[in-house]
């Protein structure tokens, strides 16, 4: 949810939608958090990705990068395009600033904007974790969870044995992903539409170990021991606990998420004002 300082620049966004004649379904956890904030015009309520199928032409996700996330397993495979208002901190994907909202509605409303498509990666297992959101548009990730031991992760390239990586996780990073954990980890960072897949170890007790980047046509198997029972494996901000027993296959997921990006904005732009990417003095 937003911070509450927002709720003025939220109830200016319904009025024009609606005097735009937009039809306004709302999410019911956010329809509670905006109760007695706003005057709502008429909206319908949704609960399930499953009504919106049909229903929505676009996905308008307000929040961080956190809530895109969220928005991405409310989504799913229907490609609605989300639109991102930022009122996090640096919103690499919520790229429309809440305050700058009224300047870029014009646009919106005209259709005038380009639909970029981001590539996801999917998990499989035995135990079907994540049940039907096991997607991630970030990366996916496992960690040590109750010890200070390292974990070995034996890592496999389409059933060909690449490395056994000694370190506290693994993450497995989307080209979206590279400028979040990963990046954080030395990760580098990868344009949205390139076809690959990052495999970055965190803190790795090998000084011979390092990211590498693959095409996203491999499928990745990952085996996991430690002196620990328990493990921790995440897609994107969602977590679960495994154990050893639990073989993970990793590979680009079957539908893509669509992302609404105003003409003037572009990836370069973004990790140089959000980054300072490539900044130096003497430019």
């Amino acid at each position: 949810m937003c911070d509450e300082k927002y709720v003025p620049h939220i109830q200016t966004m319904f009025d024009t939608f609606s005097e735009a004649g937009v039809q306004i379904f709302v999410y019911s956890a956010f329809r509670e958090f905006l109760k007695n904030k706003i005057t709502l015009p008429t909206v319908g309520i949704f609960q399930r990705s499953s009504e919106l199928i049909g229903m929505v032409d676009a996905f308008v996700s307000i929040g961080g990068d956190g809530t895109i996330l969220d928005s991405a397993t409310l989504v799913k495979e229907s490609l609605i395009p989300i639109i991102g208002i930022n009122t996090g901190r640096v919103g690499f994907l919520s790229t429309l600033q809440m305050e700058d909202l009224s300047n870029y509605m014009p646009s919106i409303l005209a259709g005038d904007f380009e639909v970029d498509s981001r590539d996801m990666i999917q998990l499989e297992t035995k135990q079907r974790l994540f049940g039907d959101t096991n997607y991630a548009l970030n990366e996916m990730v496992v960690h040590k969870k109750d010890t200070s031991s390292m974990i070995s992760i034996h890592t496999y390239l389409n059933d060909e044995y690449m490395c056994t990586y000694w370190a506290d996780g693994l993450i497995i990073s989307t080209p979206t992903g590279s400028t979040a954990y990963s990046l954080s980890c030395g990760g580098p960072i990868v344009l949205p539409d390139a076809n690959t897949i990052i495999i970055n170890p965190i803190a790795p007790h090998n000084l011979n170990s390092r990211p590498m980047v693959i095409s996203n046509n491999k499928t990745i198997k990952l085996k996991i021991e430690g002196r620990s029972k328990y493990f921790l494996a995440s897609l994107d901000s969602r977590q679960e606990t495994i154990d050893s027993n639990v073989e993970m296959l990793i590979r680009k997921c079957d539908f893509p998420m669509n992302f609404v990006r105003l003409k003037e904005h572009s990836f370069l732009r973004t990790i140089n004002k959000k980054l300072h990417w490539g900044y130096d003095q003497r430019n």
